[in-house]
């Protein structure tokens, strides 16, 4: 297999919220948290290394975010397994947009990328 086909077959779905409650508008901080669940279709086991993330705001200024992992862990998902994690970001703005790759790696240490398709991030309302 090469590390093309890896990526494609990890499955990542997303829910948002926004968290009214620690969100201040008028001080321009909107506050957002994601649920992320990753699935391994691939016959063999595969660790989550690192995370890289484009955050973009309704003013396309873009942060740019890379670590280690995801919630303080490097899981290993198993074949025909889900991982799930629950994070957060906070934006100026009242809409954005995230998107990115988990680098991964299987047994072998073999790496590869699982790109993470964009998503929107949004208080309600701020979309009509």
């Amino acid at each position: 297999m090469d590390n093309m086909s890896l990526g494609e077959q990890i499955t990542i779905d997303v829910q948002t919220a926004y968290l009214d409650k620690q969100s201040d508008p008028d001080s321009k901080r909107f506050v957002f948290s994601y649920s992320i669940t990753i699935t391994n279709n691939n016959s063999i086991p595969v660790q989550l290394l690192n995370r890289h993330w484009l955050i973009t705001d309704g003013n396309q200024h873009i942060q740019e975010v890379q670590g280690e992992g995801v919630v303080g862990e490097q899981p290993v998902i198993e074949p025909n397994t889900s991982y799930t994690y629950t994070s957060g970001a906070v934006l100026t703005t009242s809409v954005g947009s995230m998107q990115g790759h988990y680098e991964m790696s299987t047994n072998e240490g073999e790496l590869f990328k699982a790109p993470i398709s964009p998503f929107t991030l949004a208080s309600p309302n701020a979309l009509h």
